[in-house]
């Protein structure tokens, strides 16, 4: 790991303690404590059940998507490779800028093909995880405000996420409209400046050339993808039972501490807590903890300790749980996430 990615990864594993220093200050550490004491074996190994299910249904979109890229890739080789692509996002800040890379590389590795064709289904993976959590706010919301007053502080929050959520998918439509235009112009333009920063080892020239000829083919990677609707639909549903088994793990965290919690509810608050993986900490974390417990508070009336509790039990199976498959997968690979 060179000097910077290690200074980053310090400060954000730093950061990542502040927030939850404040957290467990404002909740109370003592009544976490005693309630995570009192879960049930049973039901937690039931969260961790559930959230092997999800990472298997997320893995088998990947290779979903690769198959439509004419690259095969078994069934137990995608859950590693994927579990390595979460591993990577969760030990980087701002999550898929850490991930997308690391996880193409390893797909490039084994399955012998070009860095770029992976690069592109594992980033039309995360891109259309997006499409099903909308799907779940919009339900989860919709549901809860026939059954409860919505809060000024849920309000905010789903407004925010959708505002993000367009402003993103504003940004790919417009990047896929003027897609032939960025071929031809962006490596014209950063190729020279590569050079002169020392960052590549060849000529402008040549590099300019290389940069046209890596984004054309991962647009029409892209393309191929998008365009095979029958694997497309494949892709969405996999990803919709994906986030309905996140879903089941919360649910089961929960009934581990004898608190049962409508399922409505949490089918929209984990895709909005999820949006503060963006935050500079290793993959989000403690930011998204903290999240879960600020929306979850107002909406399901349970104590802010056994909330805590819980999310710490959910987060253990859908953050730590793949980060040591996905590091094992990772270095078994020969592929370094933090290079």
């Amino acid at each position: 790991m060179d000097e910077k990615n290690r200074r980053r990864l310090i400060v954000g594993a730093f950061g990542a303690l502040a927030v939850f220093a404040v957290l467990f200050f404002a909740v109370g550490t003592r009544e976490v404590i005693a309630t995570l004491l009192s879960a049930k074996p049973s039901l937690i190994v039931t969260t961790f059940a559930f959230a092997l299910c999800w990472l298997a249904a997320w893995s088998l979109m990947l290779r979903t998507v690769l198959i439509s890229l004419d690259v095969e890739l078994p069934v137990v080789k995608a859950f590693f490779v994927y579990a390595g692509a979460v591993f990577a996002n969760n030990v980087t800040p701002f999550g898929q800028a850490g991930g997308e890379p690391v996880a193409a590389l390893l797909i490039s590795k084994i399955s012998d093909t070009r860095y770029e064709t992976g690069l592109a289904g594992i980033a039309s993976v995360d891109v259309l995880n997006v499409v099903p959590s909308i799907s779940l706010i919009l339900v989860g919301v919709g549901y809860y405000a026939t059954t409860a007053a919505i809060g000024e502080r849920l309000g905010t929050a789903v407004g925010s996420a959708v505002v993000l959520i367009a402003a993103v998918v504003l940004v790919m439509i417009l990047i896929w409209k003027y897609r032939h235009a960025i071929i031809d112009r962006l490596p014209a333009a950063i190729a020279p400046r590569l050079g002169r920063l020392g960052i590549a080892r060849f000529e402008s020239e040549t590099l300019e050339a290389d940069l046209t000829d890596r984004m054309g083919r991962f647009f029409e990677n892209i393309e191929r993808v998008s365009t095979d609707r029958w694997r497309l639909s494949a892709v969405i549903g996999l990803s919709l039972t994906g986030w309905l088994f996140q879903t089941a793990a919360l649910t089961a965290a929960f009934a581990a501490l004898g608190e049962p919690v409508s399922p409505y509810v949490l089918l929209f608050v984990i895709p909005l807590a999820n949006l503060a993986g963006a935050a500079p900490l290793p993959g989000g974390l403690g930011g998204i903890e903290a999240a879960f417990v600020t929306l979850l508070v107002p909406t399901t009336g349970i104590a802010a300790s056994v909330i805590t509790a819980a999310v710490l039990i959910f987060r253990g199976a859908v953050y730590w749980m793949p980060v040591l498959i996905g590091g094992i997968s990772v270095s078994a690979f020969g592929v370094k996430a933090l290079e």
